[in-house]
């Protein structure tokens, strides 16, 4: 079953002191806390208890969705959300906090509204329904419901709709940008990628002249490298194929204002396209593809530095393959856990990347060469098509369930179709793409043939 990225609640919000364009100051204050502030300056403590829980989910949510849409750093800003009515909603630094709303903020600052169906924190427009009227939350109007004696759930549903839902004790952790760090590009896989795929096709239903990905993989191909080209052709981008941290967010506020997640009428992110194929993490007790990769590059990496440790590729995250992980991360100074986190993957993806590419050309002999560090898929060409090619032909000879292809150096049809016959008799996950499982069992089954003659 593929996992799936839901929100997280921030461990810390940046408020910028003024309209989005001033010049005025940032403050970082912990979410709970900014939840408290803004609840003490929009609303009042002697208000029924009804109406103040039903303000407090909307402050809540109004500032998730805030945060997960990205809403002002993907415009260039260097903050979550501003104090300024007129965009989002007020916050005044150092400002007393109400003992009554404290309590509720600490009971449920975890929950927040969606819209059944989807995922992300609904965007729950209030205004105060005196002196200002709005589509959304009255928030006097939220007083005469709780004493007609209304409960928070159905004062929100007044307001936003029957359809609503409240995610309740939702996790709390630290939640940086979204932008994966590094540029990604043809033969790149993981998290970043399928979710670059999904939001691409969806902003392609409105800009038609964009390509669809036929599959939403993970897997960077050359499909995802066209629509990406036209992306940037469209909205004036540098035309590289590559997405940047200017293209990804850039992507993300259009991804952002086509499905309107920003508003009430939002068409909401469901949790089919928020499926992701790898684990953010990986760890011991876990097992698959995933961690078969992971004992695949340490295995290599250990081989050229005689410092770490080598791991059986048994696919089961076990006691020795945590010893391997500890000791990598002792070497290349990242916190010892034992544990594969996004910042222990991007180091030894690096680590594999750089070995490889400093080996000698012929170094293998007469056996298969290492996994070139990306992705082989259909539509690429070049030498490692080339060995691929070469490996499966040769092992076609005697495995006659795998049709015998030409070698060409273009990965092709024929070519997908052998990837897939392959994978599919050796238990691997049918891709018809070639990654670093893949390229192991086949080189593994191309120099068996080879030390047989």
């Amino acid at each position: 079953m593929p996992e799936v990225l839901l929100p997280t609640i921030p461990e810390n919000i940046t408020v910028h002191l003024g309209p989005p364009n001033s010049a005025a100051e940032n403050v970082t204050v912990p979410f709970s806390d900014y939840v408290k502030n803004v609840a003490s300056s929009e609303i009042y403590p002697t208000w029924p208890e009804e109406a103040l829980r039903a303000n407090i989910y909307a402050i809540i949510s109004f500032a998730l969705n805030r945060i997960y849409t990205e809403w002002y750093p993907s415009r260039g800003y260097n903050f979550d959300i501003t104090n300024s009515t007129q965009f989002d909603q007020a916050y005044v630094r150092d400002r007393e906090i109400y003992e009554n709303i404290g309590y509720i903020v600490d009971e449920i600052f975890n929950d927040y509204v969606v819209r059944q169906g989807s995922v992300q924190p609904l965007f729950t427009a209030f205004c105060n329904g005196t002196t200002s009227t709005c589509e959304g939350l009255s928030q006097w109007g939220t007083v005469s419901l709780a004493e007609q004696g209304f409960t928070p759930y159905r004062i929100l549903q007044n307001y936003y709709g029957t359809d609503i839902g409240i995610v309740e004790n939702a996790p709390v952790g630290d939640i940086g940008e979204s932008y994966p760090g590094v540029p990604l590009r043809v033969g790149d896989s993981g998290n970043n990628v399928r979710i670059l795929q999904v939001q691409l096709n969806r902003i392609a239903q409105n800009y038609p002249a964009i390509p669809k990905i036929a599959e939403t993989n993970g897997i960077f191909g050359l499909d995802t490298e066209a629509s990406v080209r036209k992306f940037q052709e469209v909205f004036n981008l540098s035309q590289s194929g590559e997405v940047d941290k200017s293209t990804w967010y850039k992507i993300k506020q259009y991804y952002t204002g086509v499905k309107r997640l920003s508003e009430l009428a939002a068409e909401g992110v469901t949790l089919e396209e928020v499926s992701v194929p790898f684990s953010d993490q990986l760890s011991v007790g876990m097992s698959g593809i995933p961690v078969r990769t992971i004992q695949y590059y340490l295995s290599i990496i250990a081989y050229f530095n005689g410092a770490l440790q080598p791991v059986p590729l048994n696919g089961n995250f076990d006691g020795a393959t945590v010893a391997a992980v500890e000791r990598f991360q002792e070497f290349y100074g990242l916190p010892v856990t034992g544990i594969v986190n996004t910042e222990t993957w991007n180091t030894i993806n690096r680590i594999y990347t750089e070995t490889v590419s400093s080996l000698p050309a012929g170094y293998e002999g007469e056996n298969a060469k290492l996994y070139p560090g990306y992705f082989l898929s259909i539509g690429m060409r070049g030498d490692n098509v080339t060995a691929l090619q070469t490996y499966l032909s040769r092992i076609a000879e005697n495995i006659n369930e795998i049709p015998v292809i030409p070698v060409t150096g273009y990965y092709g049809e024929q070519t997908e179709n052998a990837v897939s016959e392959f994978q599919r008799l050796f238990g691997i996950t049918v891709s018809g793409a070639v990654g670093p499982v893949t390229w192991y069992q086949i080189a593994r089954e191309y120099d068996a043939l080879q030390d047989s003659i």
